[in-house]
């Protein structure tokens, strides 16, 4: 397999690209000119002596500076004609790099502006006629490129044992393709198994990820089972092992299922911790039902994994878990979403809670392919696509997620990359249930989201890099550290040229999985250069990496981004409720909130054979009784309104201020104090 990105797979598209990158400038807020010189040169104002290694078994004799006052040690130098494999590279002695006339992008602004790191931070960005260059500082020239945060991957499984097997990508292959790719952060997850103690688990995975990763990465844990010892260890790994964040299973009946009273008491505890809990939403219970009836029925291919989990399997799943978090007082990151049902069900809690304490994420592989493989005639090339929740047959569902992104009704990109060969995948030959799930995505997640939303006018620049980088580093505590070029900020940059075109390929990829979903795929956007706390790792498409460079992330409890807006939302509840109890009202609390009423003007279409049931509207703090309108559902036009009637039973009523009527504040079918 080639380690680099081939030469032939990154070409420049010189008939559009002017135009295209112009219009782009434009959106940007740059003149249309910026983009002229589409070349990045690269200078060295060092004059000091330096040490040159040539690594001999590179026919090209590709040669890498050294510092002068370091000891050498063997530099790792990947070539088209051959790859060595040695794992220690000696770090670049530029600890000085200044980029200059780049278009700095962050999530809320763009600026024509050059960026000085020292050291692995970001010193200075701002106007290179104010800053002095300091000798031996290498300086990249970015004009007509843009200087990007470099991505984060909130979700991936690197290493991980699942139906038997050990997924390829450990972390060394795993995070070197995220470089690759220009991420230059992962969160992995710690899945205990059932009764493992967490903090062993924990253990284990840090002892797999330290000595192997090339980038910073943080942990989530998983919270595959319940008891008062899980429950101490979460309050442990958050004071004591830097993790925010716990992540449960409403699927996977036997192994990682939680029932619906568990998944409340840790969505109580993640609240107690100012911790984020985390969600992965399937019916369990109703997708065992349907294996076992469609491997009685005789269905064993892959397209049985989609037929067992269907678009309302994940939607009801959702919903369930959104109304379980809110009930906890607790934020909510729900993983994958991959359906436009399941979207809906996360756009319309965010509504119907103000968007506080509702977050979403869906994948690279939502977004750049779908669920028609799992009907390929090979059934490898079918199997190659099984992940949970599956990727939807609907091809129109990849634009409906990225309407999503866009909207901010989701949040962030993930790649949940899990990859297994062709022979692992074979583990399910005969019953689609046990074929091991799991995708790449963890290089080609940029370039795809950038390809899909950026690309076809979804988004600009600015929201692409809220999605693939700043709004992860808020929701898990990290910003502005990670997710923002600003002084202080870790110096994790990509220099991002828009122009070029690379067409996707397991034959090119640096990923250790023999198949790609994403095969063929022409994108427009390829990173020039990666830098990783200061450090060029990827240059004139050469991926120059250490194992062990990269460092454990802790994420702190109560991250702003989160816990401000879910706190002002429950003072601001906490003190209405408390007003209605002093004017002497019992209201029956629903925890329908503002914003549920909105759901009945819902501008995305639901997808076929998709019908939920009523939403509830809120009720006016002003009407002592009433019928939410909302359950009436909508009047088609020109039709009878068959509630309206010249004929009242209360007729002497009607003109009374109380009814009699009593609303108290209980659950249905708990205490009342009221008797009529």
């Amino acid at each position: 397999m080639s380690e680099v990105i081939a030469q032939d797979s990154v070409t420049t598209d010189s008939e559009d690209v002017s135009t295209q990158f112009d219009e782009g400038a434009i959106s940007l807020g740059m003149p249309s000119g910026a983009s002229d010189n589409n070349t990045s040169a690269v200078e060295t104002t060092d004059t000091a002596t330096q040490v040159v290694a040539v690594t001999a078994e590179s026919s090209t004799n590709t040669v890498e500076k050294l510092d002068p006052v370091a000891e050498p040690e063997e530099v790792a130098v990947e070539s088209m004609e051959t790859v060595a494999e040695v794992k220690q590279v000696q770090e670049s002695a530029q600890n000085r790099l200044y980029i200059k006339r780049g278009h700095v992008v962050n999530h809320d602004g763009v600026q024509h502006a050059d960026v000085y790191i020292e050291d692995g931070t970001v010193r200075y960005v701002g106007s290179g006629a104010d800053f002095v260059v300091p000798g031996g500082c290498r300086t990249i020239d970015a004009t007509g490129l843009l200087v990007i945060p470099g991505g984060i991957d909130p979700h991936t499984h690197f290493q991980l044992e699942f139906g038997g097997t050990v997924s390829v990508d450990d972390f060394y292959k795993g995070t070197k393709a995220a470089v690759a790719g220009g991420t230059t952060t992962i969160m992995d997850f710690v899945l205990p198994k059932k009764g493992e103690s967490l903090l062993e688990a924990y253990d284990t995975w840090r002892s797999r990820a330290d000595p192997m990763v090339v980038c910073d990465y943080g942990l989530h844990v998983g919270i595959t089972w319940w008891s008062k010892s899980v429950r101490e260890e979460m309050r442990t790994l958050c004071r004591e092992r830097g993790v925010n964040s716990f992540k449960c299973f409403m699927a996977y009946k036997g192994l990682y299922q939680l029932n619906d009273s568990e998944l409340y008491e840790v969505f109580e505890t993640c609240k107690e911790l100012g911790a984020v809990a985390m969600v992965h939403a399937e019916n369990g219970d109703i997708i065992a039902k349907n294996v076992t009836k469609l491997l009685a029925d005789g269905v064993t291919g892959p397209e049985g994994h989609e037929l067992s989990r269907t678009e309302e399997v994940e939607a009801e799943a959702t919903n369930r878990a959104c109304v379980i978090a809110h009930q906890a007082g607790c934020p909510l990151y729900v993983v994958h979403v991959m359906s436009k049902a399941a979207g809906i069900e996360v756009a319309r809690a965010r509504r119907r809670y103000n968007c506080t304490g509702i977050f979403g994420e869906t994948l690279a592989a939502a977004l750049g392919t779908d669920g028609t493989h799992y009907h390929d005639k090979c059934w490898h090339h079918a199997a190659a696509h099984v992940l949970s929740p599956p990727l939807r047959p609907d091809p129109s569902t990849p634009e409906f997620l990225m309407k999503l992104l866009a909207q901010d009704d989701l949040q962030t990109t993930g790649s949940d990359n899990c990859t297994f060969n062709r022979n692992q995948k074979e583990l399910g030959l005969k019953d689609f249930s046990k074929i091991p799930n799991g995708v790449n995505g963890v290089e080609d997640r940029m370039s795809v989201v950038w390809e899909k939303g950026v690309q076809t006018g979804l988004i600009d620049a600015q929201r692409f890099v809220a999605i693939t980088s700043t709004n992860a580093a808020k929701i898990f505590n990290l910003y502005p550290r990670k997710g923002r070029i600003a002084p202080g900020s870790d110096a994790d940059l990509v220099i991002w040229n828009p122009k070029a075109v690379r067409t996707i390929s397991a034959s090119t990829h640096h990923q250790a999985c023999d198949f790609n979903i994403f095969e063929g795929m022409k994108c427009h956007g390829v990173p020039e250069f990666v830098i990783v706390r200061g450090r060029v790792c990827l240059e004139n498409e050469h991926v120059r990496v250490a194992e062990g460079q990269g460092s454990f992330l802790e994420t702190p409890v109560y991250p702003t981004f989160v816990y401000d807006a879910l706190n002002g939302r429950v003072h601001s509840e906490e003190d209405a409720d408390d007003k209605q109890a002093r004017n002497g009202l019992q209201h029956l609390e629903l925890h329908h909130k503002p914003g549920y009423d909105n759901d009945m003007h819902d501008p995305y279409p639901l997808p076929e054979k998709y019908i939920p049931g009523p939403a509830l509207s809120v009720i006016s703090g002003d009407s002592q009784v009433s019928t939410p309108h909302s359950i009436l559902g909508h009047r088609p036009d020109g039709a009878k309104n068959m509630q309206e009637s010249t004929f009242s039973i209360s007729e002497e009523l009607d003109k009374s201020e109380v009814r009699s009527c009593i609303r108290v504040r209980a659950p249905p079918g708990g205490k009342s104090s009221g008797f009529w």
